[in-house]
């Protein structure tokens, strides 16, 4: 559907679902094939494909119709290359302040929300809210809290953070209502970097807790 004079929507039912994120990914994709430079941009979310163009130079039309194909075509997650990422994390303490509550709601032991959010692969849904913050899921269901009630007016950069079913890393300091668990020394995203955005929607991500030590000895 059109989303104004210059965008074309691709929309699937709303629900946070793997199987959806992979086929909208696996669309854009083959969208980028097909239509290449005629597209300013491709934005993936959650259930929706978001394209823009330029009116002036491209007739929705006909791009409606390449939209079409692409996503009538046989395209799978596995045949779209995604990176795995992993995260070196040192939880609790300091650096994950919400760890004890995060245990307490989940009624187990801080070392087992560790092994609980270190023990899976995230897929990378969505990346927003400000630069390179990836929104990655789903987190083991006795980890899907809702966000905190009373939302901090700063969030230290590198915080890694769970709610609502996912997980993330603040990318730089912000306010934030996400439950803090840990830091990582991982930066998602960097304007210096010839690739300035870490994490892409459908990239699979994976933390790997470590000593304060450690983490003290990766700075700089």
């Amino acid at each position: 559907m059109a989303a104004g004079d210059a965008a074309l929507v691709l929309e699937y039912p709303a629900r946070l679902d793997p199987d959806t994120s992979a086929r909208v990914v696996a669309i854009a994709e083959a969208a980028r094939r097909r239509c290449g430079a005629a597209l300013r941009d491709l934005v993936v979310g959650y259930h929706t494909l978001t394209v823009y163009f330029d009116p002036l130079r491209i007739d929705a039309r006909w791009l409606e119709d390449q939209l079409r194909s692409a996503a009538s075509e046989d395209v799978q997650d596995a045949d779209v290359p995604h990176a795995t990422i992993e995260v070196p994390v040192c939880y609790g303490g300091d650096l994950g302040p919400d760890l004890c509550s995060v245990a307490a709601q989940a009624g187990c032991s801080e070392d087992e929300v560790i092994d609980l959010h270190t023990t899976r692969a995230y897929r990378v849904y969505v990346v927003g809210f400000v630069p390179g913050f990836a929104y990655m899921g789903p987190v083991d269901p006795r980890l899907a809290l809702p966000r905190r009630s009373n939302p901090r007016t700063r969030v230290p950069a590198g915080s890694v953070a769970i709610a609502a079913g996912q997980t993330g890393i603040y990318p730089v300091e912000t306010p934030g209502g996400w439950h803090l668990i840990g830091r990582t020394r991982v930066q998602p995203f960097d304007e210096t970097r010839a690739e300035p955005a870490l994490f892409h929607p459908g990239d699979r991500v994976v933390f790997r807790s470590i000593t304060r030590d450690e983490f003290d000895r990766s700075a700089g």
